[in-house]
């Protein structure tokens, strides 16, 4: 429904600095979003050839005033008038029709917008459509990838206890190919994904193994090192599978006796890494990803320079995934919020080096963040740059477009945008809730990072 406090105003008017609002459907016009402030007379020439005589503008969200009004303006412009001299507008015919005298003629001072014209495929219109196939594309290679490496996670799983060295082999095979995939690319992004794209059971495996990959590659560990990270990073919870169902999430209404029953999986993992085979480097992430370097951890409250380098990398991000997906939503924390919540509250219980490099490579708002922007708009993040990380990729809340056509915003490409604040997804007003879908629980992967084009607009 239109803004009842937007005014509207002849096209010859505008300006840059001035706040407009078009009433067109998303194909229909080549701009990212439907409202905007206009920041280059290129945009007002792109709205004249829309055949627009009338936009609507927002006085308070403008910078500038519109240009003055010109003199009086002649009430009817679509050609000449076929009953020329007698008042009447182009096309009305030699007489009014039956009973229209009493209405009265049609108001002369406002003069509607004429409908624009909607190209079969206009440049701007086929540049769309082929950044939103390459983003879809892309968020697809994510899906499948995330979800083979979950169905063999899956497979590790069932065959831990009765075939362990088939499930290392599997394991081993799993981190290796998505070490390849991460080392062989300049660019990395931090993904976030549907939470279709991975069952429950697996999504914190698969969290912290896919983090720590890349929270490796940015500390500049060598090859050998990631692998090892990444199995163990993987198989970090593997020991619960001698656990009773309803102790494999650490749960805060647990007694005493159910939490020390639930501290004893790292020494199971261990256990049954030896099964499999795993190297030493592999065990020691198992056996210490509980370990603080405050020696407030466990199982053996070991301290500093005592955890293994590997170690350190997953107890940080095993924890940093644990509060953003808890074994109960509610009481989940945000992406912000988590890392936050560590770097004031929690980071004497880890490394520094490792926390620095984690918090560089996440960024202040990591994949998932609920923002409101500079101009009052929400968003989430959907990716970030590892290796510019303060300039996350953006879905922007806009209703004229639908939810699933949205354009992913690259903030690096777009100056005139800025992050105002993180808000928690229940603060959202339900419409937005409804189109940006926060996740319960948080699904990541890696792709690509995305080159910008050459003109800086919307990225795919």
């Amino acid at each position: 429904m239109p803004d009842p406090s937007l005014e509207f105003i002849d096209i010859d008017r505008l300006r840059v600095g001035v706040f407009v609002q078009l009433d067109l459907h998303w194909t229909q016009h080549p701009f990212q979003f439907s409202s905007f402030l206009i920041r280059n007379p290129a945009q007002i020439e792109q709205l004249r050839g829309l055949g627009l005589h009338q936009v609507r503008w927002s006085r308070q969200r403008s910078e500038v005033e519109p240009l003055p009004e010109p003199g009086v303006q002649p009430a009817w412009v679509d050609g000449p008038a076929t009953g020329a001299g007698n008042g009447m507008p182009a096309g009305a015919g030699a007489g009014p029709p039956t009973g229209a005298a009493e209405a009265g003629p049609p108001a002369p001072d406002r003069v509607a917008p004429a409908p624009a014209p909607v190209p079969a495929q206009s440049p701007a219109l086929a540049r769309r459509r082929a950044l939103l196939a390459d983003q879809q594309a892309s968020l697809e290679r994510c899906e499948r990838g995330f979800a083979e490496a979950s169905r063999q996670f899956r497979q590790i799983l069932q065959n831990a206890r009765a075939h362990p060295l088939q499930a290392r082999e599997v394991a081993e095979g799993q981190v290796e190919g998505m070490v390849e995939q991460v080392l062989e690319t300049e660019d990395v992004a931090i993904r976030l994904l549907s939470e279709k794209a991975g069952q429950e059971t697996t999504l914190h495996p698969m969290n912290v193994s896919v983090l720590s990959i890349l929270l490796g590659r940015s500390l500049g560990l060598d090859p050998v090192q990631i692998r090892h990270l990444g199995v163990g990073a993987l198989l970090h919870d593997i020991g619960k599978l001698e656990l009773p169902d309803r102790l494999r999430w650490r749960d805060s209404a647990a007694t005493a006796a159910e939490r020390r029953m639930y501290q004893e999986h790292p020494a199971h993992g261990l256990a049954l890494g030896r099964r499999m085979g795993l190297p030493a480097e592999v065990l020691e992430v198992i056996a210490q990803h509980h370990e603080q370097v405050d020696g407030r951890g466990y199982p053996a409250g070991l301290q500093g320079e005592a955890i293994h380098p590997l170690a350190r990398v997953v107890a940080l991000v095993n924890q940093y995934d644990n509060l953003c997906s808890p074994a109960n939503p509610a009481q989940a924390f945000t992406p912000h919020d988590a890392l936050a919540l560590i770097f004031a509250r929690q980071r004497e219980a880890f490394d520094a080096t490792t926390l620095a490099a984690f918090i560089r490579m996440m960024g202040v708002y990591p994949p998932g963040s609920v923002l409101q922007l500079n101009d009052a708009r929400y968003a989430i993040v959907a990716s970030v740059n590892s290796e510019r990380p303060l300039k996350p990729r953006i879905i922007v809340h806009d209703p004229a477009v639908p939810a699933d056509e949205a354009l992913v915003l690259d903030l690096e490409q777009h100056p005139e945008l800025g992050i105002q604040r993180a808000v928690k997804p229940l603060q959202l007003p339900r419409a937005v809730f409804d189109y940006l879908s926060p996740r319960k629980r948080l699904c990541y992967f890696f792709e690509r990072s995305p080159a910008a084009p050459a003109n800086g607009g919307e990225l795919g």
